[in-house]
């Protein structure tokens, strides 16, 4: 049993499904992004909801590109490739991470 490889793909399947939502749903789907849900509905009218839901669908897309090559390193080459996959993808989470939500969403206010 490869431990590597369960880790990553395990990932796989919820960034997977995720990314489809948000593709699929567009600007609907912006109810489920966590802080922005928070905002009145004045204020959310201020942001560009079909931005806000591209980026979380490129950023889901993008994890489960990385979360699919450690899985594929970790089978072919050594469990322990999971090791820096999980590295690489909690750099880029934690980038994206904002704890004022103002902030985490001021790239995408309407001019």
């Amino acid at each position: 049993m490869n431990i590597g490889f369960w880790s990553c793909i395990i990932l796989v399947i919820p960034f997977v499904i995720i990314g489809v939502l948000f593709a699929i749903f567009k600007e609907k789907a912006t109810k489920f992004v966590s802080g922005f849900n928070s905002f009145s509905k004045e204020e959310q009218a201020m942001y560009d909801k079909a931005q806000v839901s591209r980026d979380i669908r490129n950023q889901c897309f993008i994890w489960t590109v990385i979360m699919l090559a450690g899985a594929t390193l970790s089978c072919f080459l050594t469990p322990y490739m999971a090791i820096p996959t999980y590295i690489i993808w909690l750099v880029l989470f934690f980038r994206e991470v904002h704890f004022d939500n103002h902030k985490a969403f001021k790239k995408y206010l309407l001019k």
